[in-house]
């Protein structure tokens, strides 16, 4: 079962104001979470911390920590979708 990926219109600038390097690795990142993605794997996240839950104005949604980046996500499950709605440095992402 593969999950898609999609982005708010948002993330793209989100992305622009990353360095090149950086945006390429959160990227491929993305890439790979969406293609491994699964119960399983999600829980193995959420145990390691990489994964969190998010609470407050962001319930509903999860985080994925990406060196010092951040990636909001919420999944739907009945159209296996991954949307990212923000990324960012982890100082600014939640605001």
């Amino acid at each position: 079962m593969s999950w898609s990926l999609r982005f708010s219109s948002g993330v793209e600038k989100d992305l622009r104001r990353i360095d090149r390097p950086s945006a390429h690795f959160i990227l491929e990142s993305l890439e790979y979470f969406a293609s491994t993605f699964g119960e399983l794997y999600e829980a193995e996240l959420m145990k390691s911390g990489r994964v969190k839950a998010l609470s407050g104005e962001w319930e509903g949604f999860c985080r994925l920590r990406l060196r010092s980046y951040r990636a909001i996500y919420r999944k739907y499950a009945k159209t296996l979708v991954i949307l990212v709605v923000r990324v960012a440095h982890r100082k600014d992402v939640y605001r």
